[in-house]
């Protein structure tokens, strides 16, 4: 059976806990969208990590991680976390990396990193990690794909294509140095040697694998509402973030989708520009952020501080809906303990109107928060493992949200480690 796991949002919603949590009854994880751009954090007994392109489940010694044709492919990034999970005591993990995914080159960073400097003050808050140059040379077909790492003749043809074009840009728009055509090759011919070891027909694999009755989790980045399509358009991320997707960025077929899990936070984070309804500042934002996830809420990439907010019931569930959601996962429930009231954020008002359905980003810029607030439950659940044992004020909170996504929140997490989880029916 093949199952999804995705989120709700803006990302950082706590999917990489849900995915390593849920591994246990996996035989293969896949990543099928973006790239080293957002990170998942991952507590469990071999310690604390930060994983950027493996999946989730690579923990587990009986599982086999994949990455899919999908994914922005960072190939040093890849290497060094396969070798610093092993350093930190973890059996070296069983990877597969599809020949169809394509690479992230050092020119699409410099690219990423020149265009964010050029926008200046309207820039889109990327993360530099060369994203949006990436998929834009994907979609112009002049991107490099692993298999064709494995054809010189091809390569050397194909990059003196790809110099010409950059150079125009570098040497014209950004006033910067251009790239030499032997450079840029040895850079291809290093990442070669380097993946070939991993490299294989994914989509084959994961076919096989369906047909034997194998459990298969996807893994997506991001939420909902950093999707291209679906999302706070413009300020998004270059691949679909919608369990949808997966099919596409695994290679296998939509209807093999059986269950998607979608991870919501108990409250809003984001990190990056863009419309944030529920958003809170000053010192009631920072005393959410400091006590917030494990050790804080900050990116998992960047360290940037990420901006905090309210739940949102308008955006999640349209989060949830355009997922295609059949369960919630509920995370980080135990920070709110130390509030005494918890506003929730039930509806937007734009131009005296209000609205529970997400709008577009145009009328989004207009929204404020219409918000009802729920008593606090004043107290640490951490280790609670029944339902029927929360507080009262704590379960009348998730039962209130549960009303207004219309989405059945079948999994609690109430702290960081994978055991602190509390399921529902």
């Amino acid at each position: 059976m093949v199952k999804a796991v995705v989120g709700a949002n803006w990302g950082d919603e706590g999917k990489g806990k849900i995915t390593d949590m849920l591994a246990r009854e996996a035989d293969i994880i896949v990543r099928f969208q973006g790239g080293a751009n957002a990170g998942h954090t991952i507590v469990n007994d071999y310690g604390k990590f930060a994983l950027h392109t493996l999946p989730s489940g690579v923990f587990y010694d009986h599982t086999t991680s994949v990455i899919g044709n999908g994914v922005a492919l960072d190939i040093p990034k890849l290497v060094a976390e396969i070798n610093s999970i092993v350093e930190g005591g973890v059996p070296k993990p069983k990877i597969k990396v599809s020949d169809r995914a394509q690479i992230v080159m050092s020119y699409h960073k410099l690219f990423d990193e020149y265009e964010e400097a050029r926008l200046a003050g309207k820039s889109f808050g990327s993360t530099k990690s060369g994203i949006a140059p990436f998929y834009s040379d994907k979609f112009a077909k002049i991107g490099f794909q692993v298999n064709e790492l494995f054809d010189e003749a091809l390569l050397k043809e194909k990059v003196k294509r790809v110099v010409e074009l950059k150079n125009v840009m570098l040497k014209n728009l950004y006033h910067k140095p251009e790239i030499k055509e032997a450079d840029l090759l040895a850079e291809l011919l290093e990442y070669r040697d380097i993946i070939e070891p991993y490299v294989d027909d994914v989509s084959a694999f994961l076919y096989d694998a369906i047909q034997n009755g194998k459990n298969i989790l996807l893994e997506g980045q991001l939420g909902s509402l950093k999707d291209p399509d679906h999302g706070i358009y413009p300020m998004v991320t270059s691949s679909s973030t919608l369990a949808g997707y997966g099919a596409v960025g695994a290679g296998i077929p939509p209807y093999e989708i059986k269950e998607i899990v979608t991870v919501c936070k108990a409250y809003s984070s984001a990190v990056g520009a863009g419309a944030f309804v529920s958003e809170i500042f000053g010192d009631e934002a920072d005393e959410l952020r400091n006590r917030g996830g494990d050790g804080g809420e900050y990116g998992a990439t960047t360290g940037r501080p990420r901006r905090m907010g309210w739940f949102d019931c308008v955006a999640s569930k349209y989060g949830c809906r355009i997922q295609g959601t059949t369960a919630v996962a509920f995370t980080v429930l135990d920070v709110l303990g130390y509030l005494d009231e918890i506003p929730v954020c039930v509806g937007y008002e734009i131009d005296g109107k209000v609205y529970t359905d997400f709008p577009t980003t145009s009328l989004l810029e207009k929204a404020k928060p219409v918000l009802e607030v729920l008593p606090g439950w004043k107290s640490d659940i951490t280790g609670i493992r029944n339902y029927d044992d929360l507080p009262g004020n704590c379960r009348n909170y998730i039962e209130f949200i549960e009303e207004k996504i219309g989405f059945p929140i079948k999994m609690v997490s109430n702290g960081p480690s994978r055991d602190d989880i509390i399921y529902r029916d």
